[in-house]
């Protein structure tokens, strides 16, 4: 046999060593670590986040890499400060409102710490002075500001997860001139019921406000090696903790942290031009992505990005989302799919890789599920140690594969379809 026909073994053998070297074990102590007390919440701006930070800046200096802070501001961050009180009467008897299973405060809501009581009534009839008025099902947040002069503040009905939570986000609306409370469907659909009868009052506050505060971007880089630069991205922040309510983010995004790091454990050998980025305030809006996609562009740099958000769940395929000029870094994704059996299908990532997409910089996106996620479910015991090792291995094959020459792509692994 002839050394240009044993070639492509050859290097099918050193990707499957590459491919040997990933630990799920690794992974899931990763993603214990990050969703532990010392980093609670992991919120932008918060004790947890720095703390994580400062852990994961350790963890990439441990891998030999040079590694650098990169601090930025994030303005009007959302806090509900302390735990709503919500009573509501239906006529006949009175019932206290659980906070994050039965009622949550919606990001639009004016701060208002006091209770309120008023009575109860549906947004567009009767008079809505002196009420809490109950918004119905299709009616725009707009239209119900139209209803609710001299009202008392607005009720939504909301969806709760398989797990009978509401979902906590942080970027949204900005606050407007009412307390706004969301309430689960079920809660909401008995209050409009009861709002005819006219003895229905509800008593409440929604102590939230809106912070400045600091977010800071970690990132590595490794002595300069061959080949295209290949950048590996995921965000450490999560939505963060309420009060009372521990939310460990572990799925979001600590699975996908996890897989980064392993991935870069490994690659790092294979003498890439490797970086990481580990991104702040991608709950706040992608703000950490913006401000480094943006730096990228300004220095000219054009690294390949691969950024994992949530690799905790697996079912039948990760979902993959590529943009800007990312037809080579997609084609070395599918052949790393086909070689480590993970199959792709294109759907929305809508993460930070398309913040380095929007700066026209070659980006793909991952997401491989997460069976909870903004609410206190999201634990370590909801993440996959078989889903971590499929994610990473994928990343591993591509950015091995992305990183060689093109050329020579289609003999290393060649098409299972």
């Amino acid at each position: 046999m002839s050394a240009a026909a044993s070639r492509p073994a050859s290097v099918a053998q050193i990707l499957a060593e590459m491919l040997g070297g990933v630990s799920g074990d690794r992974m899931a102590a990763t993603v214990a670590a990050l969703a532990g007390e010392p980093f609670r919440g992991r919120r932008v701006g918060s004790a947890g986040g720095a703390a994580a930070r400062a852990w994961l800046a350790q963890h990439l200096a441990d891998l030999g890499a040079a590694v650098s802070l990169e601090p930025f501001a994030v303005r009007f961050v959302p806090e509900v400060y302390t735990t709503p009180t919500v009573d509501w009467h239906d006529g006949t008897t009175t019932r206290r409102l659980a906070f994050g299973r039965d009622v949550a405060v919606h990001l639009a809501s004016a701060d208002q710490p006091l209770i309120q009581r008023g009575g109860v009534a549906v947004a567009g009839a009767g008079d809505p002075a002196g009420r809490w008025l109950a918004v119905p099902a299709g009616m725009t947040l707009f239209d119900a500001y139209g209803h609710a002069h001299g009202a008392v503040g607005l009720l939504f009905g909301r969806g709760v997860d398989a797990d009978g939570w509401h979902y906590t986000m942080l970027a949204g609306p900005n606050p407007g001139p009412l307390p706004i409370l969301t309430l689960d469907t079920a809660t909401h659909t008995a209050l409009c019921a009861a709002a005819g009868s006219g003895a229905a009052w509800l008593a409440a506050n929604a102590p939230i406000r809106r912070l400045d505060v600091p977010a800071t971007n970690l990132h590595a880089t490794w002595p300069a090696g061959t080949g295209v630069e290949v950048l590996l991205t995921a965000h450490y922040d999560g939505v963060g903790d309420h009060p009372g309510l521990r939310q460990p983010a572990a799925a979001d995004n600590g699975s996908g942290v996890a897989v980064v790091l392993e991935a870069a454990r490994v690659l790092r050998e294979a003498g890439l031009r490797l970086s990481v980025a580990l991104l702040d305030a991608e709950e706040a809006g992608a703000l950490g992505s913006a401000h480094h996609a943006a730096q990228l562009r300004q220095a000219g740099a054009a690294p390949l990005v691969i950024n994992v958000d949530g690799a905790g769940n697996l079912h039948q395929a990760a979902a993959v989302e590529a943009g800007g000029p990312a037809h080579a870094l997609l084609a070395a994704l599918d052949q790393a799919g086909r070689h480590t059996g993970l199959p792709l299908v294109a759907g929305p990532v809508a993460s930070d890789n398309r913040r380095y997409a929007a700066e026209g910089l070659a980006a793909v996106g991952i997401g491989a599920g997460m069976a909870s996620y903004h609410s206190p479910a999201d634990t370590p015991d909801s993440v996959e140690t078989t889903t971590l090792a499929a994610v990473a291995r994928l990343v591993v094959a591509t950015g091995w594969l992305a990183a060689t020459d093109p050329a020579t792509l289609q003999s290393l692994i060649g098409d299972r379809r």
